[in-house]
């Protein structure tokens, strides 16, 4: 996947890029587990926009909660969305859409939402920040955003593993490489407060994934690619393992209002 430029002019990349199997992981997800923490906050008739919004899974779910009012899954992955389009179309939802778009320069008039979501986009982030200014400027006065990103610092791993831990650590300097911060989740509380927001609260859980031979095997993909082939070796060798495995990850999230 090519490297796009953030406004600060540093370059970024998305660290599971667009293979198969990331792109599966990230169509497991649904706004009632992974964007529970914002539906709250969520009533009919509210426009909102969810920003990074990958393959569409919770874009759908966002857009069934404030029904009939409208929302728009934007991504710099224009690739994902027609898979959102065609979920929409399978299920009826008729209020949402999908459009490429980068979270640095959105494309629509200042105080035109009532609601932002972003979910698992801000740790691939040089400037997060700055993703988060621009969209608190097309927030309305009194408009909430909530966003989640995991924190790399929290793994939950059964039976623990030297070798795993290790690539767990070969990974996040990959992320860093590309311009992300796999600590992310730990900041959002500081990020939304330099952006301008106010009254931010924060929140964390953790994941464990249904399925730790698919989430192992993605990282280990990842890892390959990198050229860290032993770590590779090391996380599938663990996942193989005849004795039960858990794979839990740390998610912050955070909710702020738009005060201005």
């Amino acid at each position: 996947m090519p490297r796009v430029a953030s406004e600060t002019g540093n370059a970024e990349r998305y660290t599971p890029g667009d293979m198969a199997s990331a792109v599966a992981v990230m169509a497991d997800r649904r706004v009632e587990t992974h964007g529970r923490f914002f539906l709250p906050h969520l009533r009919p008739g509210q426009a909102v926009l969810d920003v990074g919004c990958g393959p569409g899974t919770i874009t759908v779910g966002l857009a069934a909660a404030v029904a009939p009012g409208p929302v728009l899954g934007v991504d710099a992955g224009a690739h994902q969305l027609d898979q959102g389009r065609r979920l929409a179309a399978q299920v009826g939802m008729t209020n949402v859409a999908f459009e490429a778009a980068s979270c640095y320069e959105l494309p629509w008039p200042d105080q035109s939402v009532d609601r932002v979501f972003s979910h698992a986009l801000l740790e691939h982030l040089v400037d997060p920040v700055a993703a988060l200014r621009e969209a608190r400027r097309v927030l309305r006065p009194g408009g909430m955003i909530g966003v989640c990103s995991p924190d790399w610092g929290g793994f939950l791993l059964t039976p623990p593993s030297d070798g795993v831990a290790a690539a767990l650590l070969a990974y996040q300097d990959v992320q860093r490489g590309n311009g992300g911060d796999p600590l992310a989740g730990r900041k959002l509380g500081v990020h939304l407060g330099e952006a301008g927001f106010a009254d931010i609260r924060v929140d964390a859980r953790y994941e464990r994934f249904t399925s730790t031979t698919a989430m192992a095997e993605l990282l280990a993909v990842l890892l390959d690619e990198a050229g860290h082939g032993d770590h590779a070796r090391s996380v599938r060798m663990w996942s193989d393992q005849s004795c039960g495995t858990m794979f839990a990850e740390a998610w912050v999230s955070a909710v702020a209002v738009n005060s201005t």
